[in-house]
């Protein structure tokens, strides 16, 4: 099979941070072509929408949705609609709807829709889900802490509604959650923390149970200065387990183990291009639907306003 024809849609950091090594990486993928409103990537043609690139590039056959997920729905459509594969980056889609209405356009043209969870191909991850599937856990704690200044600097979608605000780190942490647990849990109880001149939360406290006596508590911070904090704590009768720096590093009985190095996005890449050859989807939306609980079920309390 020839490289799949790649272009992507919402060129940011995360775009050239992490997408466009992935991308080079991978013989799989050839990258055409990019869309977006204020930014081009050096050496390949820009387009302002993703309308006017699939019409100036119709050979392109996939394409990679980076913008903000309050505007993903619209681009995903489109190219759906003409034929494209689709890769979602996280969160899948502003809306639980928006997604399963995309997973049944995708279904109904035979082509491949990928719900991106990066954190979940961190290098932790799947020993963690390995030792747990052995040693049931007893309990759960997950404290996402870190600075919004530092890593969304002057992002003001992030604040408005569907940005999700600090769930867009706090995601990351519900996507390991959902995978390493060996049974489903849902939301009991929250707390989310608004600035009085902002439309998304800055800080979130939640609770989860599963169908036995698992208990999980998820702290979600965007104040945090200092060292961040993206650490899981799993008790089990057979010792603690604890994912550390966002799944980068694990120990298990107060000892670490040795790990593969990091390769989200790699293994993104890797993940999408077998799903194109194979003819299959892989849209999931636990961790969005968590979220989505949240901001049903939480306890909404009004704090200081925010400003960068």
């Amino acid at each position: 099979m020839s490289a799949i024809k790649l272009a992507i849609v919402g060129v940011g950091k995360i775009v050239h941070d992490q997408h466009l090594p992935a991308i080079a990486a991978n013989p799989d993928f050839a990258l055409l072509a990019s869309a977006s409103r204020n930014n081009t990537i050096d050496g390949l043609p820009g387009f302002k929408t993703i309308e006017e690139m699939l019409a100036a590039a119709p050979e392109i056959e996939a394409v990679s949705l980076c913008m903000p997920p309050q505007y993903r729905y619209a681009a995903a459509h489109a190219a759906l609609t003409a034929g494209k594969h689709v890769f979602l980056e996280k969160p899948p889609g502003a809306t639980l709807s928006e997604v399963a209405d995309l997973e049944a356009l995708a279904a109904s043209k035979g082509l491949t829709l990928f719900t991106s969870w990066h954190s979940r191909y961190a290098p932790a991850v799947q020993p963690a889900k390995a030792y747990l599937a052995a040693h049931a856990p007893t309990a759960m704690h997950v404290i996402w802490k870190e600075d919004v200044r530092h890593w969304h600097p002057n992002q003001d979608w992030i604040w408005q509604a569907g940005g999700l605000g600090v769930f867009d780190p706090g995601i990351n942490a519900l996507s390991i959650v959902t995978e390493i647990l060996p049974s489903q849990v849902f939301l009991t109880s929250a707390s989310l923390e608004f600035p009085e001149n902002r439309d998304a939360p800055i800080a979130a406290e939640l609770h989860f149970q599963d169908a036995g006596a698992l208990r999980v508590l998820a702290e979600f911070d965007w104040r945090q200065t200092g060292k961040q904090s993206w650490d899981i704590i799993v008790d089990t009768a057979d010792g603690q387990v604890k994912l550390s720096d966002g799944g980068a590093r694990l120990w298990i009985a107060g000892e670490e183990q040795p790990l593969d190095k990091e390769a989200e996005y790699p293994s993104l890449y890797r993940r999408f291009a077998a799903l194109v050859k194979a003819g299959r989807s892989d849209v999931d939306v636990a961790p969005l639907r968590h979220v989505a609980d949240a901001f049903m079920l939480g306890r909404r309390k009004v704090v200081e306003a925010f400003h960068d």
